[in-house]
C-alpha cells in the first residue's frame, strides 16, 4: 500500500520562507505528474503548482515569482520552495502524485496526509 509522506509545514512570519517535501512510501513503478494543492478554512481546494515527468511547471497566478516546484527522480521526491510568504498563504498543503505501483497497474493518483502551513506574525 503506497502512502505519501509530506513534511516541512509550520508557523512563518510574513515574509518568511518554508520547504515542503512529499514522497512515497512502499513499491513504486514509475511517478508520471507531481503536484501540490491547498484548502484554506472555508475555502475549495486549489492547485499550487505542478510539474510534469518532463519537469514542465505551472503555477497558480496567486504564487508565481514567489513559490518553486522541483522534482528529484532520484528520490522519487517533490518539493515546494515558497518563500516571500503571506498570511493569505495559510491553508493545509497537499501534496499529489500520479504513480503507477507496478507495470501491471494503471497509473492512478495518490494524496498526502496534508501540512499545516500558517503565516502570522
Amino acid at each position: 500500500q503506497v502512502q505519501l509522506v509530506e513534511s516541512g509545514g509550520g508557523l512563518v512570519q510574513p515574509g518568511g520562507s518554508l520547504t515542503l517535501s512529499c514522497a512515497p512510501s512502499g513499491t513504486i513503478f514509475s511517478i508520471n505528474a507531481m503536484a501540490w494543492y491547498r484548502q484554506a478554512p472555508g475555502k475549495q481546494r486549489e492547485l499550487v503548482a505542478d510539474i510534469t515527468s518532463g519537469r514542465g511547471t505551472n503555477y497558480a497566478d496567486s504564487v508565481k515569482g514567489r513559490f518553486t516546484i522541483s522534482r528529484d527522480n532520484a528520490e522519487n521526491t517533490v518539493y515546494l520552495q515558497m518563500n516571500s510568504l503571506k498570511p493569505e498563504d495559510t491553508a493545509v498543503y497537499y501534496c499529489n502524485l500520479n504513480l503507477r505501483t507496478s507495470w501491471r497497474r494503471a497509473a492512478a493518483d495518490y494524496w498526502g496526509q496534508g501540512t499545516q502551513v500558517t503565516v502570522s506574525s
